[in-house]
């Protein structure tokens, strides 16, 4: 067998004989990396992998006895990110920034899952006298986990073999190399051949697969874009490691929506699912008027949460008055401010702006655009925002206010938490709430709000 020296982009997979600054087809730098390649021979036989992935030719109407079964995980944050639960060979990818909980949390995952399965947790980071200390440490014990540290492709075939688990845990993908391929661990080739024999060894035999990935420090996924296309899940940690509140993202979900978020709260005990999003970002701040915060009800896929948005507004020192937002995107901030100075008649031109979400969290719901207009208006009139209003509603760039969806369920969700006026735009009949606790304020435009805040 004859080798070859080739360059290949770490970021998209592009093959070059000679090293370049600039990969040439995704224009990134410095990312061009050796690697030691079997030449393909003439002579040769094609080379076979380990296993293979095939299955027979059946009718399309004959699948319809083929169901997905699921079953919970015992988290229920994370089974609502995987639509109610996993399925028999269900691969899922678990990326996350380092130190964020990524392994504790399969840890947490593969007890809850070891009452009914047979779980092998695979390493290639750690030692079992590690990951021991760590299973003591959050509580862990489970008969049915079985644990090993390896990162040969073919020793993990062979302990498949061994154990025939039903759940599989590797952590993480980048550390597992294939044999026969001479490349270091992490790069391109070795991540794509690895995650393209697990899914051939898991996928026949209904063995659940979670796969941890770790993140470049652009937050983007290390290694090919394949990777995200094999898997059935992609699952991404959203938040800083210093944050108590972990956000987990479905980026990808073949089996449920990617549009649900799950919240978990980092202990001493591992990570805690916030079943309750709203009573969480509450927290004890409602407890009198304050200038420059309003409140919303922001929906992440099915599930309501009361978001806290706060507005500073000062005389700038500055040339050009600054715009800074926190959890919002700065853009839609800068548009809803031309729209209140032009239509509610309120001069910003010489004022520095400063706009942030309590909590750290990140949303894109169109429904805080009224909360952001309120809490701006509000500082710079110093006019308090009373603890029991809310405010749901699109704005628009002329000023009118638009209905925005499900607002029957945020109205709910308001008078659950005990606000007792809503602010939002013209809503049907059928959306109004049918005890007599909430009092809803239809809105026309940006221009009735200042009037009602007066």
């Amino acid at each position: 067998m004859k080798l070859k020296t080739v360059f290949v982009c770490q970021s998209c997979g592009f093959k070059a004989p000679k090293w370049t600054g600039q990969c040439p087809d995704c224009s990134e730098w410095n990312t061009m990396v050796e690697e030691v390649e079997a030449a393909p021979s003439k002579t040769a036989s094609k080379s076979k992998s380990f296993t293979s992935f095939s299955s027979e030719i059946i009718n399309l109407s004959d699948t319809k006895t083929l169901r997905e079964e699921r079953e919970l995980t015992g988290i229920s944050e994370l089974d609502r990110l995987l639509g109610g639960g996993i399925v028999k060979g269900q691969l899922i990818l678990l990326a996350g920034a380092p130190g964020i909980g990524k392994s504790t949390l399969m840890l947490q995952t593969a007890a809850s899952l070891s009452k009914g399965k047979k779980v092998l947790y695979i390493s290639g980071e750690e030692s079992l006298n590690q990951i021991s200390s760590r299973a003591l440490r959050l509580g862990v014990e489970g008969k049915n986990i079985f644990l090993l540290s390896e990162t040969n492709m073919q020793n993990i075939i062979e302990a498949l073999d061994k154990v025939k688990p039903e759940v599989l845990i590797i952590d993480s993908i980048q550390t597992v190399y294939h044999p026969e391929f001479s490349s270091s661990p992490g790069t391109i080739g070795q991540v794509r051949e690895c995650a393209a024999e697990l899914l051939r060894l898991c996928k026949p035999k209904g063995t659940v697969l979670f796969i941890l990935g770790h993140v470049t420090k652009d937050g983007e996924l290390a290694g090919p874009k394949v990777l995200e296309h094999m898997v059935d899940t992609v699952l991404y940690f959203d938040t800083e490691k210093d944050n108590i509140l972990r956000l987990l993202r479905p980026h990808k979900n073949r089996f449920g929506s990617t549009h649900e978020i799950g919240l978990f709260q980092m202990t001493g005990h591992g990570l805690t699912p916030v079943e309750d999003a709203s009573v969480y970002f509450a927290g004890n701040s409602r407890n009198k008027p304050l200038i420059g915060r309003a409140y919303s009800i922001a929906l992440e896929g099915t599930r309501p949460i009361l978001t806290e948005v706060q507005a500073l507004v000062v005389p700038t020192r500055y040339p050009f008055p600054r715009r800074v937002s926190t959890g919002i995107d700065l853009n839609r901030c800068q548009v809803l401010l031309a729209s209140i100075e032009k239509n509610a008649g309120i001069s910003l031109e010489n004022k520095d702006i400063y706009i942030s979400l309590a909590g750290g969290v990140k949303i894109k719901d169109p429904a805080l655009d009224l909360a952001l207009s309120a809490a701006v208006i509000s500082s710079v009139k110093d006019i308090p925002i009373s603890n029991t209003d809310v405010f749901l509603a699109e704005v628009g760039i002329l000023g009118p206010l638009a209905k925005v969806p499900l607002a029957d369920r945020r109205i709910a969700e308001a008078g659950r938490l005990g606000f007792k006026r809503v602010f939002t735009s013209i809503i049907s009949k059928n959306e109004e709430p049918s005890d007599n606790k909430t009092q809803v304020l239809q809105l026309e435009s940006i221009a009735d709000l200042v009037l009602k805040l007066k």
